[in-house]
């Protein structure tokens, strides 16, 4: 029986439209527009592509969107002077570092640099400590995508065993914190595997729920997959392709074809998690604004 496929981007469609909804009543009842700036430093093909398409979900969205494009010459002095420009204009009301950042950078110090109330992809030490304590106010878009996911597709995590392939500071180890909250999308058991994990295929096939983002090709086959798992590919990578138009294609850490034959539930690369997290990062960027206004919103996380 082939696997539910869940579309990533269907659902981010239905946040975006959420959003919009969200922004109109803003600029009605308090005349603000909620608005986003990305810092990109560097020329990477692949983080162009994912600035571009920010900027586009915004404008689509109705948010105001700005930018700083820097060379990967910049020092790190101009680097955090943008993000400290984008903390004083009024008009920003969330602020998105684009990583990675050029060799020699300290980017520590370019994420601690962005004022906590505009930190939307929440990476910022002080948000990722409140995740933490359950009292998240930005979680960080990535694991949020999938979270969401989950839900939305009648996948709740509570009570489920869940393995997270990968242990990044931006979706392992934040996921991790969001299905083990006592909360809505949370109350899991969850193992987070890396590299120095013994029999990584005797954990993942344990869970009920597998997260794959180790940043590794088709690094995840059927047989570590039990049947009716459900599956959820972070990961987007280029192998070439000679009969592809650009000499390659995008695939992600899972095994696609074999896993989706065994799994009840799985997302595609590209169209999965990808759309989730640009789709949170607006509804980040609107709570943001909110709280601009209502500062008693935070007061509760």
């Amino acid at each position: 029986m082939a696997a539910m496929i869940l579309s990533g981007t269907d659902l981010a469609a239905e946040i975006r439209a959420e959003v919009a909804d969200g922004v109109v009543e803003m600029q009605e009842k308090h005349g603000v527009t909620p608005g986003l700036a990305v810092v990109l430093v560097g020329d990477d093909p692949a983080s162009a592509v994912y600035v571009r398409n920010k900027r586009r979900a915004c404008e689509q969205a109705g948010l105001f969107s700005d930018a700083a494009y820097l060379p990967s010459t910049a020092a790190e002095d101009e680097i955090l002077a943008n993000v400290r420009r984008f903390n004083e204009d009024p008009r920003v009301h969330g602020i998105l570092v684009q990583l990675p950042l050029p060799g020699g950078i300290n980017r520590h110090r370019v994420i601690e640099a962005i004022n906590t109330d505009k930190d939307v992809d929440g990476i910022h030490p002080y948000n990722l400590g409140k995740l933490l304590q359950g009292r998240p106010v930005f979680a960080p878009c990535t694991p949020s995508g999938v979270v969401e996911l989950l839900l939305r597709n009648g996948h709740d995590p509570e009570g489920a065993n869940v393995a997270i392939c990968g242990r990044s500071e931006i979706v392992g180890k934040p996921l991790a914190a969001l299905l083990m909250q006592r909360t809505r999308g949370g109350n899991a058991t969850v193992t987070v595997c890396h590299t120095r994990t013994r029999d990584l295929a005797e954990v993942t096939r344990s869970a009920d729920i597998v997260v794959a983002a180790i940043g590794q090709p088709q690094a995840i086959t059927a047989d570590m997959v039990k049947e009716g798992a459900v599956v959820i590919d972070v990961g987007i990578n280029r192998v070439p392709d000679p009969s592809a138009r650009r000499g390659y294609r995008l695939v992600g850490d899972v095994e696609f074809e074999s896993v989706s034959r065994k799994a009840a539930a799985i997302t595609p690369v590209p169209g999965g998690v990808g759309p989730m997290t640009i789709a949170m990062l607006l509804r980040n960027t609107l709570t943001a604004a909110r709280i601009n206004i209502h500062p008693e919103l935070a007061e509760g996380h």
